[in-house]
């Protein structure tokens, strides 16, 4: 990518912006293919008991992916910072600094996920004639927790760089390889839960490979030596501004594994339903994920050269760029949900309950195209800690609550329960507003 496309300080906002989001969006959409891919192939091929140990298991997968990716948005913001601020000597202790953080979180990682896959299997409530196949997908995931975690680590750091582009390139080439690796050791090898866990850590580790030499390979504009491998100052910095991401992202992640664990409670075929319908709301919040990641780091280098005005303006492009693409996407998950859940299985009773929870859920898709604008905007900011806080109150005071309220009924419908998620959304975007103006009657005070 050119030094000038990855200026966002000049030019028209709409195409930088649009320029810098479509390749994010087609690296989480491919990301996203991962689980997708696992769950059409042991749909079709595997056992309802493999079905239901994947949908489970990848809420716990997704729980760390999430997380990461939240702690690996202090590094973009912060080199983003530096490139706005013209101080590219900070980038180097940045990147060898977090990258001893991220090793550290690793290990942490993968001793929970390995050792303690039984108990978090139970702790999930994945149905009795699942449990087996959940814990083993949760132990071979957890085996490659070092790949998932730095693909994240060197996604953070290309765009950080203004480059939205290689992360789409070794994404893409990892997604291949975990289609052929599925194919293989689901459908050919008959492996059910634990080959699609083999398949997409395998793909994971081909993308670290290939993010390594790209970056090797890349020309930059500042040096990373042996020194820099420390935990150091500017490390810390970004560890500071991706600490309260995390946090709330883990909270509202863990939320999830109790909606879950609710919906698991009212039988297989409502849990794989839930695990089916998750899937196609991972893709239903690409382009609302696309837009924050993009907003953090357009925002930052804004602020980083003192442009305000312009951060604003790119802050209500995001918001018409997402509600355009949202209200077609409503149309369609609302109306034809069930041809999306038909994709990952030919149980009907499946199909139905995904349907069901996409009815509830699919207003979700227009609200959170302005929630995740402001959300970028204010990350953009280092105002993580109040992104933190609105995240947990809506999750915690709001969405969970609804959710399992929803699940006791005495006729408990998935619609009702997925109706909580643009409810808790709604309440978000009302205190965002509400810290917008604090925010700006604060700075003009000051």
């Amino acid at each position: 990518m050119s030094s000038s496309a990855a200026d966002f300080t000049q030019g028209s906002i709409v195409k930088k912006l649009s320029l810098f989001m479509m390749p994010i969006l087609g690296a989480l959409v491919l990301q996203a293919a991962y689980g997708a891919v696992d769950l059409v192939v042991v749909g079709r091929f595997g056992t309802t008991a493999g079905l239901s140990a994947v949908s489970t298991g990848s809420q716990v997968l997704n729980l760390v992916t999430f997380v990461i990716t939240q702690l690996s948005i202090g590094m973009t913001v912060l080199i983003a910072r530096y490139l706005g601020e013209r101080k590219v000597k900070e980038i180097g202790p940045t990147i060898g600094g977090s990258t001893i953080i991220f090793t550290l979180i690793s290990i942490i990682l993968f001793m929970i996920m390995f050792f303690f896959s039984l108990p978090i299997s139970g702790l999930m409530q994945a149905p009795q004639q699942a449990i087996t196949q959940t814990s083993a997908y949760v132990r071979i995931c957890g085996s490659g927790i070092f790949f998932i975690v730095f693909y994240n680590l060197l996604s953070a750091i290309f765009r950080g760089l203004g480059d939205s582009r290689s992360p789409l390139l070794f994404v893409g080439v990892a997604c291949i390889v975990n289609i052929f690796g599925d194919l293989f050791l689901v459908a050919g090898m008959h492996m059910d839960a634990a080959g699609a866990a083999l398949a997409t850590v395998f793909a994971q580790g081909i993308s670290v490979l290939f993010a390594l030499v790209l970056l090797v390979k890349r020309k930059r504009e500042f040096t990373i030596t042996k020194s820099d491998f420390t935990i150091n100052s500017q490390s810390l910095r970004a560890f500071k501004i991706g600490v309260p991401l995390a946090l709330q992202e883990s909270l509202t992640q863990i939320s999830f594994l109790a909606l879950c664990a609710f919906v698991n409670r009212l039988g297989l075929e409502a849990s794989s339903g839930y695990g089916v319908a998750c899937k196609i709301v991972n893709f239903t919040m690409l382009v609302p994920s696309s837009l924050m990641q993009s907003m953090a780091s357009f925002v930052a280098q804004n602020v980083g050269a003192g442009n305000e005005k312009r951060a604003k303006q790119a802050m209500i492009t995001g918001m018409g760029i997402g509600l355009a693409i949202g209200i077609i996407v409503f149309l369609f998950v609302f109306f034809k949900g069930n041809l999306l859940t038909s994709i990952f299985t030919n149980q009907k009773a499946v199909i139905q309950q995904g349907y069901k929870y996409l009815k509830g859920f699919a207003f979700e898709t227009v609200v959170t195209a302005v929630l995740f604008s402001m959300v970028g905007y204010f990350n953009g900011h280092d105002q993580t800690l109040w992104v933190m806080i609105q995240g947990l109150i809506q999750t915690l005071l709001v969405r969970l609550p609804l959710a399992y309220f929803m699940s006791i009924q005495p006729h408990a419908s998935l619609t009702y329960i997925g109706l909580a998620a643009p409810v808790a959304t709604t309440c978000g975007i009302i205190l965002n507003v509400g810290f917008y103006i604090y925010l700006k009657k604060h700075t003009m005070q000051a």
